[in-house]
C-alpha cells in the first residue's frame, strides 16, 4: 500500500525555487522516546510487541546493539545529552534545567541555532513531568534559548475516556484509575489525535512540510511521552496484545535477589507495587501497546520526510531518554543500572552511509559531538561524549574501552565494558557491588563480585571507577574552561 504522505512528494518537487539536497547542510531530525527499552522493539529481537516502522528506520541506518544512558530517570539523563556532560560534571542530578551550571556555553540544539539552523522542539525534550506536565501542556524544565520554536502536546492522559485499570497498588481491585508516576492501562477512546504523541506526531509533520524548502537546513527535536505511565493509547493498538493473560514474563530465578546489595533492588518491584500475575501480564500488554502506538507516529514523521524531498539530506536519529524493566529480577520501571534500564536503542541514519548493525559501546553523550561533526560544524572541545562517526563509517571500530552510567537515586554507577558490567553502590563501595560477566551471563542473575576468583577484576574496576569519576569532574566548568 503506498503511503498516504508519500503521495505529496511531487508537490514538494514542483517548486522550482526549492532548495536542492546539494544546496544546504544536512538537516537534523531527533526523536526521543520516554522510558523504552530496546527489548521491547522487533528490530531488536521481540517477537511479540510489532514496531514496523521503528524497524524499517533500522533497516536504512545503523542500530546500535549497546548504547547506554548516562543516567537511568528522565531529569539528569536529558540534562546530561543535552548539555554535552555527565551529570557529575554539572551536578545535575534530578529533575532541573542544567542552564544555570553551564551559563552561556551552548546545549546541542541551541549550537546548531548558532551556526544558522532553524531549531525546533515539539513536546518533551527537556525534562517535562508525565503524565503531569503534559495534562497542562507546561514546558517543564525547556531551554527557551535553544530553540527559534517550540511547541507543547496536551492530551488526557490517564484521564483519557475508555476502559482503565490501576495496575499498582491494588491488590484487591478497587482503586480507582489515578495519575502520577502509576501502573495504569487505558484502552482509550477516539483516535490518535486525541492523545499528546498523536499531535506531536502531527505538529512534526507540519513543521517539516514547512521547512523542507526554507533557507536554513532544520533541527527538529520531537519528543514523544509513549510508552512512560499511563501506558495509555487508543484501543486498536492495545488490541494487538490482548488477552493480556496471553503474555509471557521473563523467567524467574528463585532467591533472585539474594545476592543484589539493598541499594540494588529496584525502586519498583512485582513486592511493593503489590501486582500479581494477571496484572503483571497486563502491565506488559499495556506497555506492548503503547510502544506500538509510538511507533504508528514516528510512522508518520518519518513518512512526512520522505515526501519533503529532505529524507536524502537529513540524519534521523531515534533513541530513548533510558531503559525500562518489564519485570525482570522481579523490577518493573526504571532507575535501576541493570541492563533493562540502563541501555536505549538508539538508530542513527545518515545519508550516504550504508546500513549496519553496531555491538560496540556507545552513550547519549555522544549525539552532540557526532551531529556536529556530521554537519560540519565545530565540536566544542568541552564535550564529554565523543563523535562517534567512525562506527557509523564501520560498525566494527571501537571508540570506547567503557561507557558511565549512573543512578543517582540509587547512589549507584554502572562501568559497562565489552565482557563486564560493575556495579557500585556509593562512591565509597559501601552500599555494595555488583559485578556480572556479560558474555555468559546476559540476564545478570549471578553477581560474581564476592567471589574470590574475580576479586582482582573487582579491584581493577573500582580503580577504574574512582579515576573516571575524577576526568568527569575535572571540566572546563571547574577549570574555568572555554565556553
Amino acid at each position: 500500500m503506498i503511503r498516504p504522505l508519500l503521495l505529496v512528494a511531487a508537490i514538494f518537487g514542483c517548486f522550482s525555487n526549492a532548495l536542492s539536497a546539494a544546496d544546504r547542510p544536512m538537516n537534523v531530525l531527533f526523536i526521543i522516546s520516554d522510558d523504552l527499552t530496546p527489548t521491547a522493539l522487533s528490530c531488536y529481537g521481540n517477537t511479540v510487541c510489532q514496531t514496523p516502522n521503528l524497524d524499517r528506520l533500522a533497516g536504512e541506518g545503523t542500530r546500535f546493539t549497546r548504547a547506554y544512558c548516562n543516567a537511568t530517570y528522565c531529569g539528569p539523563s536529558r540534562a546530561s545529552f543535552l548539555s554535552g556532560y555527565y551529570p557529575h560534571a554539572t551536578g545535575v542530578f534530578g529533575y532541573v534545567s542544567p542552564r544555570p551550571q553551564i551559563g552561556e556555553r551552548a546545549m546541542w540544539p541551541q549550537h546548531f541555532k548558532d551556526h544558522g539552523y532553524h531549531t525546533a522542539r515539539v513536546s518533551k525534550i527537556f525534562h517535562m513531568g508525565v503524565p503531569g506536565g503534559i495534562e497542562e501542556g507546561s514546558d517543564g524544565t525547556d531551554d527557551p534559548i535553544s530553540w527559534n520554536e517550540r511547541f507543547n502536546s496536551p492530551g488526557p492522559e490517564w484521564k483519557a475516556p475508555g476502559d482503565g485499570e490501576t495496575l499498582e497498588g491494588n491488590p484487591d481491585g478497587k482503586r480507582p484509575v489515578v495519575g502520577g508516576n502509576t501502573f495504569v492501562v487505558v484502552e482509550a477512546d477516539g483516535d490518535d489525535l486525541v492523545h499528546s504523541d498523536g499531535k506531536t506526531a502531527a505538529k512534526a509533520v507540519e513543521l517539516i512540510q514547512t521547512h523542507a524548502n526554507a533557507d536554513k537546513p532544520f533541527f527538529l527535536a520531537v519528543g514523544f511521552v509513549r510508552p512512560h505511565v499511563p501506558f495509555v493509547a487508543p484501543r486498536k493498538y492495545m488490541e494487538n496484545y490482548k488477552p493480556y493473560d496471553d503474555q509471557q514474563l521473563p523467567p524467574k530465578v528463585p532467591g533472585d535477589w539474594d545476592d543484589i546489595p539493598k541499594m540494588g533492588i529496584n525502586y519498583k518491584t512485582s513486592k511493593n507495587m503489590k501486582m500479581d500475575v494477571r496484572q503483571q501480564k497486563k502491565a506488559v500488554g499495556g506497555y506492548y501497546g503503547a510502544v506500538s502506538f509510538l511507533d504508528a507516529q514516528v510512522g508518520k514523521v518519518l513518512d512526512a520526510l520522505e515526501a519533503s524531498g529532505q529524507a536524502d539530506n537529513t540524519i534521523v536519529i531515534f533513541t530513548s531518554d533510558h531503559g525500562f524493566h518489564l519485570g525482570q529480577h522481579d523490577f518493573w520501571a526504571k532507575v535501576s543500572l541493570h541492563e533493562e534500564s540502563a541501555s536505549v536503542p538508539l538508530i542513527i541514519k545518515v545519508p550516504g552511509m550504508k546500513p549496519s548493525v553496531c555491538d560496540s559501546l556507545t552513550q547519549l553523550l555522544d549525539l552532540y559531538p557526532t551531529t556536529a561533526s556530521l554537519c560540519g560544524l565545530n565540536v566544542p572541545e568541552r564535550l564529554q561524549g565523543k563523535d562517534i562517526t567512525p562506527l557509523l563509517k564501520d560498525p566494527k571500530a571501537t571508540v570506547y574501552d567503557e561507557v558511565l552510567n549512573v543512578s543517582p537515586m540509587q547512589k549507584g554507577f554502572l562501568l559497562r565494558t565489552d565482557k563486564w558490567a560493575f556495579i557500585q553502590y556509593q562512591e565509597n563501595g559501601k552500599g555494595g557491588i555488583e559485578l556480572f560477566d556479560m558474555e555468559k551471563d546476559p540476564g545478570q542473575f549471578h553477581n560474581l563480585a564476592s567471589d574470590p576468583k574475580h576479586a582482582k577484576i573487582v579491584a581493577d574496576f573500582q580503580q577504574r571507577l574512582a579515576k573516571k569519576l575524577r576526568e568527569v569532574r575535572q571540566n572546563d566548568l571547574e577549570l574555568g574552561g572555554k565556553k
